[in-house]
């Protein structure tokens, strides 16, 4: 009889317990959680602050009582694994109740702790109004604050996840909030021209965004006299609890009632540490592609890990619940033999920023860079189903492949509606080792009201095929502001447009429509720099041009990728 020992009791943890039931009715499984709950839904917690989930209790997905009823599963909350004994594979428990400690053997012993908000050494940051988000408690903690403390105004610092879904909570409160990123853009996992959608949706809605802004110091100002009705003072804007006073590393400073930390995650490795088990230069547990740490009989799953790139192969750290989730199912499935192989992780991601969809797959343009991996790039912006039919919005989509072999290395999108789908579809493509060539090829659901004949994919794909093969030579965005004297910038949208939509100075204005009778306006010893809306007529007037012995180049993506860059 295998003997199975999990520490942690979220994600990873609770899929690899329910699984090693399901696939044996004789092991003796014990699942250790140091908090109060186990298989919560930590993704619906700024949720659950917000209102938009009512219920408390539909955040926690099982119990231990419930674990033990369905799955047979000794559930110990509260109970800490303080040490791990390899040489007699057992491992010291703290009941955080009573702070016995206890011994329990082990066969396999399975590693989820997950990771741990990073809070940095900010002076005055420990205080009773600051705080981060990772589990139930923490949630409690800030409705109390929110609650007792009448919070007006709200400061957030991070523009990840945790940090943009905290914002949209607190907004839909009613609280004041602003968001401070220490970056040029919010969402790091897509790029700066496509984070300026997010940019100008976060502003509309009336969030202070400051970008390129960092918290320097915190001071901690307790309510001295507590305003009296009866006394005829103003109670309305006081604050039980006291307020903050934020410095700004750009010379501001801030009055706050409430700071939430969201900056980012960083492995719980200390249990792997002292046990000695070997961590990877990232700073997550090293596996190997059965999930495996450096000692065979100890697997490890979650945020805690470092994991194979799917895309480079290359070490990575990707704190999301999916990967979780499927190690666990399938490190338990090895410790019963299955002898399976993790297949890497893409980083497919969502996220909700009010009215929009931001999501990705695979690699950004940034990480391109760094890894010095030659890509190239289009955009397209469309509708996301037949436009002509009510409801349809637009779907902002950034393609990445490699030049020479096709291969798919990343897609990004933003927009109102259909963006899961697209950014889902290019997930399994590029899983699937598709190319940009067979993306043309995809034969997607259409109706009216769903989608349109030529699906955003397909017509990313034409734009990509057409750069790939020389049909279009391209022009991006970032290149537009350092044009030299022997390039025209060439803008052939309708004169309206410019005038309700603005432009890009010093370009010559001639419709696409009017292009083959005024072309002799334009000079042949200058490379034509053309644009539109979204590129389309400008690919139409790239064709005309080179056909007639132009050297041209189209802004690939037109002027609303240009506009949205510098959002």
């Amino acid at each position: 009889m295998k003997k199975i020992l999990i520490i942690g009791g979220v994600a990873g943890g609770a899929s690899a317990a329910a699984r090693a039931r399901r696939l044996s009715e004789d092991a003796q499984i014990i699942m250790f959680e140091r908090g109060e709950y186990v298989s919560f839904a930590n993704c619906g917690l700024p949720y659950h602050i917000s209102g938009e989930i009512s219920q408390r209790s539909a955040l926690v997905l099982q119990t231990p009582e419930s674990f033990k009823a369905r799955f047979n599963v000794d559930v110990r909350v509260m109970n800490e694994v303080v040490a791990i004994n390899r040489q007699d594979k057992s491992v010291t428990v703290k009941n955080q109740l009573d702070g016995c400690e206890y011994c329990e053997s082990y066969d396999f012993l399975l590693l989820s702790p997950g990771a741990s908000p990073i809070v940095p050494p900010i002076p005055g940051i420990d205080n009773p109004l600051t705080h981060s988000l990772r589990n139930i408690p923490d949630m409690d903690r800030i409705l109390q604050t929110i609650q007792m403390n009448n919070v007006e105004h709200a400061t957030v610092v991070g523009g990840g996840f945790i940090g943009l879904e905290m914002m949209e909570s607190l907004h839909h409160l009613g609280i004041k909030t602003t968001l401070l990123e220490l970056g040029e853009q919010v969402m790091t996992p897509i790029d700066r021209e496509m984070a300026g959608f997010a940019h100008v949706e976060i502003r509309q809605k009336g969030i202070d965004l400051r970008l390129e802004t960092a918290l320097s110091a915190v001071e901690y100002v307790p309510q001295v006299h507590m305003a009296s009705d009866a006394a005829g003072e103003d109670t309305a804007h006081q604050h039980i609890k006291g307020h903050l006073n934020l410095s700004l590393s750009n010379g501001d400073s801030l009055d706050t009632d409430l700071l939430i930390m969201a900056i980012g995650v960083r492995p719980e490795t200390q249990l792997a540490r002292d046990a000695g088990l070997e961590i990877g230069q990232l700073g997550g547990i090293y596996t190997n592609e059965m999930m495996q740490t450096s000692d065979p009989a100890i697997f490890a799953v979650g945020d805690a890990v470092e994991e194979q790139d799917f895309v480079t192969g290359s070490q990575t750290l990707v704190p999301l619940a999916g990967p979780a989730n499927r190690q666990g199912r399938m490190a338990a499935n090895n410790m019963f033999g299955r002898q399976e192989s993790y297949q890497g992780t893409q980083g497919t991601a969502i996220c909700k920023i009010f009215d929009l969809a931001v999501a990705s797959t695979g690699k950004n343009e940034k990480q391109l860079k760094k890894e010095g991996i030659e890509y190239q790039k289009a955009y397209v912006h469309t509708a996301s189903h037949a436009s002509y039919y009510p409801g349809a919005e637009v779907v902002s989509f950034k393609l990445l492949f490699d030049p020479s072999s096709g291969k798919i290395l990343g897609a990004q999108a933003v927009g109102k509606d259909g963006i899961d789908k697209r950014i889902d579809v290019m997930a399994v493509a590029q899983r699937a080792g598709m190319t940009i060539e067979q993306l043309q090829h995809l034969e997607l659901s259409y109706a009216p009201p769903f989608g349109s004949a030529k699906d955003v994919i397909n017509q990313a794909a034409f734009v990509a095929c057409n750069i790939m093969k020389g049909d279009a030579m391209p022009i991006h965005f970032d290149e537009i502001d350092n044009r030299s004297d022997e390039q025209l910038l060439l803008d052939v949208r309708n004169p309206s447009e410019l005038q309700n939509g603005g432009f890009i100075d010093g370009a010559l204005n001639i419709p696409v429509d009017e292009l083959r009778d005024r072309m002799d306006e334009l000079p042949k010893d200058k490379e034509i720099v053309i644009y539109c809306q979204v590129g389309l007529r400008g690919n139409v007037a790239y064709r005309q041009l080179v056909n007639r012995g132009y050297k041209a180049r189209n802004l690939i993506g037109g002027y609303r990728t240009y506009k949205f860059a510098k959002a």
